[in-house]
């Protein structure tokens, strides 16, 4: 069962990396800096991990560093992505923050001030925000009234930890480590390639290590509407191929509530107690145009 923690101050200051990645997602990178340009922390860096050809454009009067690595791969390396940033990173403290992201003004502080105190592994509290949100004007409190929570994630108050003792719970869209942590976890598997399962195995190699998660009630952001497919069919093959990957190196199986759609759908075969992914077929064009649809009218 979860259990509870006070908030506790800080007990010394923290060096900070705030990490993300990009690719094609120049909108939402613009919201997410002019977020971190009101974080009442500011003593922090920027690095981005940008997955395509051209680096994303980034103000040069920013109030914090910013650094941009690229990352090759036509395949989605967001795995390589994420190691890269770190890799990049100069600061003690990691923060991994998804560009879709629009960070709660206090994010970097709260993250920063729980783990001076606490060597966890913190995920935050991420709302969602519908289509018609004014992302543009980046007013924080009229958009957190907007967002709404996911059924799917724990209700957070105030400023206390969650603990959580599942490991797969562990969420990429917001979530912090000491630098020492992530690399003592020998970082994300690369071999994980395109979209899925790379952030529960990533969640199971920091298990190894005795890490212990909670949830950062006060580490809030608020994630910008975008259109997606239900089930992503356009990661079908990278699905089945990861979650294949993570049996192997696990002895279990993620991304069960894709691979179960995609059995309804008739693509694969597959149970909970299967040792391996039946291929049937592939997705057809209509039932990718279906997806796509049926993804995008729903805010998550």
């Amino acid at each position: 069962m979860a259990s509870y923690a006070p908030f506790t101050p800080s007990a010394s200051p923290v060096k900070i990396s705030v990490l993300t990645l990009v690719r094609g997602r120049q909108t939402q990178l613009d919201n997410f800096v002019r977020a971190l340009c009101r974080q009442t922390d500011p003593a922090f860096e920027l690095v981005i991990a940008s997955m395509q050809s051209e680096p994303p454009a980034v103000e040069n009067d920013l109030p914090f560093p910013v650094r941009v690595v690229t990352v090759d791969g036509d395949s989605l390396p967001l795995a390589q992505a994420r190691n890269s940033a770190a890799e990049a990173a100069r600061g003690e403290l990691l923060i991994f923050l998804d560009v879709d992201c629009i960070a709660a003004p206090g994010l970097v502080a709260h993250y920063a001030r729980m783990l001076s105190c606490h060597d966890l592994c913190l995920m935050g509290d991420v709302r969602y925000l519908p289509a018609d949100a004014p992302v543009s004007e980046c007013d924080y409190p009229v958009l957190q009234r907007l967002a709404i929570r996911h059924p799917a994630r724990p209700v957070l108050c105030g400023n206390e930890l969650r603990h959580e003792d599942n490991p797969r719970a562990l969420w990429g869209l917001s979530f912090a480590l000491r630098r020492r942590r992530f690399f003592e976890a020998n970082g994300f598997n690369a071999d994980f390639c395109g979209y899925g399962g790379e952030e529960t195995d990533f969640a199971m190699r920091l298990a190894l290590i005795d890490t212990r998660f909670a949830w950062a009630a006060g580490a809030r952001s608020l994630h910008q509407w975008h259109p997606i497919s239900r089930p992503p069919l356009e990661h079908f093959s990278a699905i089945i191929a990861n979650a294949q990957r993570f049996h192997v190196a696990w002895g279990s199986w993620c991304l069960e509530y894709w691979l179960e759609a995609f059995v309804q759908m008739r693509l694969i075969e597959w149970s909970i107690d299967a040792r391996r992914i039946s291929l049937l077929r592939e997705p057809t064009s209509h039932e990718l145009a279906h997806a796509f649809d049926e993804g995008s009218s729903k805010v998550f």
